[in-house]
């Protein structure tokens, strides 16, 4: 159990989340590595840059290259590095943020999607996915008025986006677990523990506080 990650719809609370996933597992002694997709490199910062902040229209295969772009990066540089030495890795977004957002929400098809994933980052899939749900509406409340390119998409967008997510928890059962993003952040951290002490650690277990 190496490799972990974090998904949701924008506004879901899972970066919150991330944080204290990795105050915990540090806590316990595991040497962890916290990182984003996109932006997880220098070289991803930049595309982050342009996906999130561009002024323009984004034709739909073209922001999916992009994010493909950053994970080739992003996997070759930072993430399999830190698992082939043993540390835990905490990600906000992988492969099901574009199976969701341009698998469903844009139309370009999840499947596809996943097969050039698995080409980019020579198949490599989370131990375990956490799929933070909420209410879209009280996600767009939670996100304001400063939004980014794809959080200023219109709400319809974000429930095609938010079922997408809910399509892909009952296709990867084993991998992806569906975590209510309604509750306050402490309830919500405690879903999270429940599931991390079930599951087997390198070097260790985790036991109860």
């Amino acid at each position: 159990m190496n490799f972990i990650t974090f998904e949701g719809i924008d506004g879901s609370g899972k970066s919150t989340q991330i944080d204290l996933a990795a105050k915990f597992l540090t806590g316990k002694g595991f040497e962890v590595v916290k990182t984003r997709d996109p932006g997880g490199t220098d070289l991803g910062c930049k595309i982050r840059e342009i996906l999130l902040n561009y002024d323009g229209d984004v034709a739909p295969y073209c922001e999916l290259f992009l994010y493909l772009a950053d994970r080739a990066q992003h996997v070759q540089e930072k993430i399999m590095p830190a698992i082939k030495q043993g540390k835990v890795v905490l990600c906000d977004r992988y492969v099901d943020s574009s199976m969701a957002y341009q698998g469903y929400a844009r139309g370009l098809g999840a499947e596809q999607i996943l097969k050039l994933n698995n080409i980019v980052t020579k198949s490599l899939m989370p131990d375990l996915t956490f799929i933070f749900d909420i209410n879209t509406e009280i996600s767009m409340q939670r996100i304001g008025d400063k939004k980014d390119r794809l959080e200023s998409e219109a709400e319809d967008f974000h429930k095609k986006v938010r079922d997408g997510y809910l399509e892909l928890a009952k296709k990867f059962p084993d991998r992806i677990i569906l975590i209510d993003a309604n509750k306050k952040i402490e309830e919500i951290h405690q879903d999270v523990m429940k599931i991390l002490k079930n599951k087997n650690f390198p070097e260790q277990q985790i036991v109860e506080q």
